[in-house]
């Protein structure tokens, strides 16, 4: 089709040839034949430097116009579009400043509230500014406040972001936890690292996501002891030292809290019970939730009601947990 729209017919592409059976040689795998076909590119095009996967991305000139073809996989394209397609694009449309974005990850605001304690610094940039600020709210990864400045060379522009960062968490405070692409859980663990603490974990109503989160980041072993999922009352009480009595309640997430600590012989711990819904629980309405984290052998607990769908009510509670535990790090090496 896109030879079609540029008028010529197709070619294939031996250098892409053999970047593909690399691709597949890589992984220990014979090319199939099938796959030569990804080498095929309309006359006059040319192939982008990123190969993610297999299937390559195109610059195809038509006329004094350009299309871009990309893969549908959301990474693979993410790679061509920022690697190959936006230098392009800046060089084609003669634009030779530099814009660049840095994103800072925040938890403990609503949208609205973020918006409201920078409105005054909001109001300054939209007056004549060297940057420009917006939100987005992006669940479990936290509300993100990305800080976008233009400027003629690279070293004006990082100049400009770290001064604009800098006002912002001067604004906001302890709020942000991380830059970019660091999670909540990264953070945490770069923290447990540097204090050179063992963490562990004990979950109901999350069913041990806060084990993956945490897992999912490369060289969690350092630090990570281990996870103890007690879904069940009797579970709770036989593993954890849950007394009799409500499992979701302080004295249920303190016990495990503590139960987390000494079973998988860790030195801090996060725990949590709740109700996650649809229906009520042990008395409780869906979205309550207790949270604790215990430092230094002291555990304290807080309770939430979060008024959203199981789905969210469970990652909130996962990113919630992990925040209180990451201020009380904090606290404890003084920053």
């Amino acid at each position: 089709v896109v030879a079609e729209v540029m008028g010529v017919g197709m070619v294939r592409d031996q250098a892409l040839v053999e970047r593909i059976e690399a691709r597949f040689g890589g992984r220990g795998r014979t090319m199939p034949a099938n796959n030569l076909r990804q080498a095929d590119v309309p006359v006059g095009a040319t192939a982008m430097s990123e190969l993610p996967g297999t299937a390559p991305g195109l610059i195809c000139p038509v006329g004094e116009k350009v299309l871009y073809t990309v893969p549908g996989v959301p990474w693979e394209m993410r790679e061509m579009i920022e690697g190959t397609v936006l230098s392009d694009l800046r060089e084609r449309a003669g634009i030779s400043a530099v814009i660049r974005s840095r994103t800072l990850r925040t938890w403990g605001r609503s949208e609205s509230g973020l918006a409201e304690q920078l409105a005054d610094e909001i109001d300054r940039l939209d007056a004549g500014g060297a940057s420009t600020l917006a939100f987005l709210a992006s669940g479990m990864e936290g509300l993100k406040v990305r800080i976008t400045a233009k400027a003629a060379t690279d070293a004006e522009v990082e100049s400009i972001l770290d001064d604009e960062e800098a006002k912002v968490r001067a604004i906001i405070g302890p709020i942000v936890f991380g830059l970019d692409d660091q999670t909540m859980e990264s953070v945490v663990l770069d923290e447990l690292v540097a204090q050179g603490l063992t963490l562990a974990t004990a979950e109901s109503l999350t069913g041990g996501m806060i084990g993956s989160r945490l897992t999912a980041v490369s060289g969690s072993s350092r630090v990570f002891r281990g996870s103890v999922v007690a879904y069940a009352g009797d579970v709770k009480r036989g593993l954890l030292g849950v007394p009799e009595g409500p499992v979701v309640s302080e004295e249920a997430v303190t016990a495990m809290a503590t139960g987390a600590c000494r079973v998988l012989g860790a030195d801090v711990s996060v725990a949590v019970t709740g109700v996650a819904g649809p229906e009520p629980h042990d008395g409780q309405e869906p979205g309550t939730v207790w949270m604790a984290t215990c430092v230094d052998g002291r555990v304290e607990a807080v309770r939430a009601r979060f008024p959203f769908d199981r789905t969210r009510t469970r990652e909130f509670t996962v990113i919630s947990v992990l925040d209180a535990l990451r201020l009380r790090l904090l606290a404890r090496r003084g920053a």
